[in-house]
């Protein structure tokens, strides 16, 4: 067994594990509240927050209330003034560790365990524009995990079939479709979503401008599900009408739509403008040059989140890989179609996003984290108690999930990782 398939299998295995009391002091406390030296923070073993603060007095006592002995070296983590964050949440990726969220249960594993050691507690799998009853299958995939207990996986983003033509970037074209109410139904009841029961299906990319573009925004979001305006040639009205037929989110805004234009406004002020959206951004540095990572923490503060877009290649060396059924070389780590040179997703990590943002941009620990945290979590309302998550998720807080990165403050590299209470690095 090589040394990523044995991460793999021991990932899967504590996620599919029960979670344990965890006692963390000594951190500084960076989440979208703000930032805290000298913080510590109890878990219970249901994998929910019960304390957190500053002080040995209060600490010591949460402690015993867990069953952990805050003498005991080996019970206690020692955090010596490590930055102590929420576990990252990404809402749009398609895989690392040379595995597609495509790929079946095993595909799954080995993609999740990938972001999982970087930081990544809780993740939207991304499924690629394919065929529709593939499509559907994958869907099933996911949904099989989900009711397996796994806490790590939100559910499912489908990056397709509904996107516009001159916008695919790098879905196959033969496959895209007009989103009409039969195969919206198909996707949906595959997702688990009949009788009002809430399906696995989180997200879906539509281009609003296509025929059925508006009634299957409204379609997916009476079933629960938060359609996402991109991959479109929309003008600013169908936009805008999109938004307010219940799309929450932009799909990673500048790429793969029409741009501003002083005389043709486009989708991305409708979306900026509107306080119900979340605001992807991919920041790699080569999808969003810098100057435009930190416009957009401008003009939408608090609504944009950090998201991946990450796909098979991701941690991995430079070479050839697929995407869905599609060809791609990767070369210094940038990943693009052999067809015709179009990008083809990122491999990028939100650990290098965050870092990124802190060392590069000189965005704030506090903001960053945050893009990486509170924003996506808010995206579903996981930052509420809700029937996916359980406890909410996103801050360092009481009643929050027991989901932490301990991190270098150097590199803010992630050195420890857990979620739901369950030890992951």
């Amino acid at each position: 067994m090589s040394d990523r398939e044995e991460i793999v299998s021991r990932v899967t295995a504590a996620l599919e594990g029960a979670p344990a009391p965890v006692a963390i002091r000594d951190a500084r406390k960076v989440d979208a509240r703000g930032e805290q030296s000298g913080y510590w923070v109890v878990s219970n073993a249901s994998g929910a927050i019960v304390a957190s603060g500053v002080g040995d007095e209060a600490f010591e006592q949460y402690c015993g209330t867990v069953g952990i002995d805050p003498a005991d070296r080996n019970a206690v983590v020692d955090a010596e003034g490590r930055i102590l964050t929420p576990g990252y949440v990404d809402i749009h990726s398609h895989g690392a560790w040379e595995k597609s969220f495509d790929d079946g249960p095993d595909g799954i594993d080995a993609a999740r365990a990938g972001h999982a050691v970087h930081g990544t507690t809780r993740q939207v799998l991304s499924l690629i524009t394919n065929p529709v009853d593939v499509i559907c299958g994958n869907i099933r995939n996911v949904r099989a995990k989900m009711e397996a207990g796994r806490p790590d996986i939100l559910g499912c983003h489908l990056e397709g079939p509904f996107l516009a033509l001159a916008r695919k970037g790098a879905h196959d074209p033969e496959c895209l479709k007009d989103p009409v109410p039969e195969i919206v139904d198909e996707m949906l009841e595959a997702s688990g979503a009949v009788n009002g029961k809430l399906g696995c299906i989180r997200q879906i990319t539509i281009a609003p401008e296509l025929p059925h573009g508006i009634s299957a925004i409204r379609q997916f979001r009476a079933a629960g599900v938060v359609p996402a305006v991109g991959h479109c040639d929309a003008d600013y009205e169908t936009a805008k009408a999109g938004f307010d037929a219940g799309a929450g989110i932009m799909t990673h805004m500048f790429n793969a739509m029409n741009g501003l234009h002083h005389r043709e406004p486009g989708p991305i002020p409708a979306a900026v403008e509107d306080p119900r959206v979340t605001i992807e951004l991919i920041n790699d540095g080569f999808h969003v040059q810098n100057p435009m990572v930190k416009l957009s923490f401008r003009f939408a503060p608090h609504r944009t989140a950090f998201v991946t877009d990450a796909m098979a290649a991701t941690d991995c060396p430079d070479g050839a890989y697929k995407l869905g059924a599609l060809d791609v070389n990767v070369v210094d780590g940038h990943a693009r179609l052999v067809s015709n040179g179009a990008i083809a997703g990122s491999t990028l990590l939100l650990e290098v996003a965050v870092r990124r943002a802190v060392n590069e941009l000189g965005i704030s620990a506090v903001d960053a984290v945050e893009a990486a945290t509170l924003t996506p979590a808010k995206a579903f309302g996981f930052n509420r108690p809700n029937e996916v998550t359980g406890a909410p998720i996103g801050l360092i807080a009481p009643g929050f999930a027991a989901d932490f990165n301990l991190i270098n403050p150097a590199d803010w590299t992630v050195e420890q990782v857990w979620c739901a209470g369950r030890k992951l690095k």
